[in-house]
């Protein structure tokens, strides 16, 4: 559907023109200066959200210095633009024409005023166009590099119009490539016969296009030289990327449309040898769905302070969104990296107070605090549980093996024997009680490693003994046990807590009010923590005496005692400095700042949900805690009137009327549009990063995520490929791409196989 130019006397639309076509902007003040500047008084009784959605103008009507073009394939326009340059007299000179768009009525001194500026700015103009027209006609070429020439499109040549089909066939490939995981590389080239050539994945899928008949690439396949590879591996490079611009932008131009979004990271992945974060970005699209997407990947730096720059750089300079519309950030990282995501976090905090740090849904809180300890022990210990969960996932045959060893241990508690089994079919490490399911599944799991290392009817390969044989080792030091036991006691202390906000949206509601009662315990035990741990470290040892395991201390602490004769320190006392003191520590600060004050605020404001009102018995103060959003709202004067309006909305509903249980079924109510402030609050509190996504099937982006890297071996992952894979259904525009690495990489009369590499003739 063609997008008209609201401007009085323009009549471009964006079928018939190159030229960009802007919405019209939701902030009120701004969207009124440019209701007065079109002059026209059809648009004056609209709202902002109507004229967003209905209303556009072009390029046309702005000054160069208001748009932005940060690469051949997006025009955006700056925040703070303003339309100033419109055509309001042409329609006098007909005055019994008839126009669709009414001009507001001028009076005669402000027709007076825009005809003097008209003729100022033309006298201005001459002079400068006489210059331009001089060193034309000396230089001809020069013509061809004004902007004002865009809209004279000179017609394609023949030569140019092969090119560009056989830059789409190139294109075409790729993006197939790219959807079906297929590497552009084939056989290493140790794997390779001497003297034979073959060709690698992206050439042979040319020739079997060339072979299957399509003239365009037969044509320039016979016209290159036989010692030069039809398609060289930097101009593969160079199109995987557009590729990847191309349909990035495409996901954007949806979250810029939403307006407000939140960003996700998951955790370091490595990518040929290299290590990166994958960012995912949160919105409602215009059908009031929650999404969770992909966007790409960005190359992870050791030094936070650079890796934050960076970061921000990326997500605003390169991939064009805007921060000041940021309304939350969550990263998902395994304990090493944990630190240095922090400093990302406070640094984007600095700079953006409503972008607020809060805890991912998808991740355990148990879990995510507990990644988040910096004692190095900790992080060994989570490491080596993923490896276990890992290991017996590897095959049926394994997980059935640990089935055996658990019935015969829990014959006295056939119960929680079945519930076990149960539990290790699932990925059991991201429960909330990941720590207490571990400790009573550490004989099981102890036994039956030590079973397959010692099975002498060689059931197992080497590699499958030779790896439950490390596991067993691991899990068998006393430190690991100590680890654990400790983790599992002080975590429950948040596990309920936890819990609840990965349940229902009444559960996170409630929760938000129940974390001074989870601090209050957890301060109660770091003031008390000698009589603490002294339990902790008791059942550590009784866990480790029942598995026939050595009570003894990590040995480079040992050798540091050795060398100190006066050292007093006795096992206890080393775990509890260097264990429990820090982990307590660092719970109680990282729920204080994963729960900030604008977080908990946030929070609250959830009892707009119509089940959570429902089961209030006094009026709440939503409007108190959504000042926080008060800039984001349509009609923030209007705010108290409407929260009334829904409140008895839902107060006096009928008692066969069902109550909307999610912020999902709120939006999608038939009537959520005449309450524009809770319709416009309940879209930011949605894309909160804590707040789950209520129907899976817009979280594609992270379950895709996850099948590109299991699927996927290290050394043949691409950051370009694996965005279009992941996002394989997203639209994709050929006639774009192309038209962008022409203008990136070629000039009109260059051919693309100048870049090509040469080769042996073999």
């Amino acid at each position: 559907m063609p997008n008209f130019c609201a401007a009085p006397n323009c009549t471009r639309k964006s079928t018939q023109s190159d030229l960009a076509f802007f919405r019209f902007p939701r902030d009120p003040a701004r969207c009124q200066k440019w209701v007065e500047n079109c002059r026209r008084a059809d648009l004056e009784d609209k709202t902002p959200d109507q004229l967003n959605k209905h209303y556009r103008l072009c390029a046309k009507h702005f000054e160069t210095s208001m748009i932005c073009r940060t690469s051949p394939y997006r025009t955006v326009l700056r925040d703070n633009a303003i339309p100033t340059i419109f055509d309001l007299t042409s329609h006098l000179n007909n005055p019994h024409s008839r126009h669709r768009k009414r001009i507001k009525e001028l009076s005669e001194d402000e027709i007076r005023t825009l005809k003097q500026k008209k003729i100022d700015e033309t006298s201005e103009q001459e002079p400068k166009h006489k210059e331009v027209n001089n060193s034309n006609a000396q230089n001809p070429s020069a013509e061809e590099g004004g902007e004002e020439q865009d809209e004279d499109i000179l017609p394609l040549t023949l030569e140019e119009k092969e090119n560009k089909e056989y830059l789409k066939s190139l294109f075409e490939i790729l993006i197939l490539m790219g959807k079906q995981n297929i590497p552009l590389d084939g056989h290493e080239a140790d794997e390779i016969p001497e003297g034979l050539f073959t060709p690698d994945n992206f050439q042979a899928l040319l020739e079997c296009r060339i072979n299957s008949g399509e003239e365009v690439l037969r044509k320039r396949f016979e016209t290159t030289a036989v010692n030069t590879l039809f398609c060289s591996k930097t101009q593969q490079k160079q199109m995987l990327e557009i590729c990847e611009s191309c349909i990035r932008e495409e996901t954007l131009r949806e979250v810029r449309d939403s307006h407000f979004f939140s960003i996700i990271t998951d955790d370091v992945v490595d990518i040929a040898g290299e290590e990166h974060l994958p960012v995912l970005v949160r919105f409602v699209d215009e059908a009031h769905n929650l999404r969770e997407e992909f966007v790409g990947f960005l190359p992870y730096e050791t030094d936070a302070e650079i890796l934050a720059v960076k970061f921000h750089t990326t997500i605003t300079e390169k991939w064009g969104l805007n921060m000041e519309y940021c309304r939350g950030q969550a990263y998902i990282v395994s304990s090493g990296f944990s630190s240095k995501m922090k400093v990302v976090a406070s640094r984007l905090l600095e700079k953006y107070p409503q972008a607020i740090y809060t805890l991912c849904s998808s991740c355990a809180l148990n879990m995510w605090l507990a990644k988040s300890v910096p004692v190095m022990g900790v992080s060994v210990a989570l490491g080596t549980i993923e490896e276990v969960c890992s290991f017996f996932h590897r095959s049926p045959q394994l997980l059935l093996e640990l089935e055996n060893v658990i019935s015969v241990l829990f014959q006295n508690n056939e119960e929680r024997g079945k519930e076990l089994k149960e539990i290790c079919h699932s990925q059991w490490t991201g429960r909330h009680d990941a720590f207490e399911i571990l400790v009573d599944l550490l004989q099981a799991l102890v036994l039956c490693l030590d079973g397959i290392n010692s099975d002498t009817n060689v059931r197992w390969n080497n590699y499958i003994a030779g790896r439950a044989f490390v596991l067993c080792s691991a899990i068998t030091d006393f430190d690991f046990i100590v680890t654990i036991v400790v983790l599992k006691n002080v975590l429950s202390f948040t596990r309920a807590f936890g819990k609840n906000l990965q349940g229902q949206t009444s559960d996170v509601f409630f929760a938000a009010s129940s974390l001074t009662a989870v601090l209050h315990s957890l301060n109660e035990v770091m003031e008390n923590i000698e009589v603490y741990h002294e339990f902790w470290f008791e059942e550590a040892t009784n866990l480790a005496t029942k598995l026939d395991i050595q009570m003894k201390l990590p040995g480079k602490f040992r050798r540091a005692q050795h060398s100190n004769l006066e050292s007093q320190l006795t096992s206890e006392s080393y775990y509890k400095e260097t264990l429990s003191v820090p982990t307590v520590e660092h719970i109680i600060q990282e729920l204080k700042d994963i729960f900030s004050e604008q977080h908990l605020k946030a929070l609250k404001c959830l009892s707009l949900v119509p089940s959570v009102m429902g089961q209030l018995k006094f009026n709440t103060s939503e409007e108190h805690h959504a000042d926080m959003y008060r800039s984001d709202l349509p009609n923030p004067d209007t705010l108290s009137a409407e929260l009334h309006c829904w409140r008895i909305k839902w107060k006096h509903r009928g008692k066969d009327i069902e109550l909307p249980s999610t912020i999902y079924e709120a939006l999608h109510l038939p009537d959520i549009k005449f309450f524009p402030n809770v319709y416009a609050l309940l879209k930011v509190l949605c894309i909160l990063p804590v707040m789950k996504v209520e129907n899976e099937r817009y979280e594609n982006g992270r379950k895709r995520l996850k099948a590109y890297l299991r699927n996927t071996l290290t050394d043949q992952r691409s950051s370009n490929l694996a965005l279009l894979n992941i996002n394989f259904d997203i639209k994709h525009d050929l006639d774009l791409m192309v038209d962008t690495y022409i203008k990136l990489y070629t000039s009109k009369s260059e051919l693309p196989t100048d870049n090509s590499e040469t080769i042996e003739n073999t």
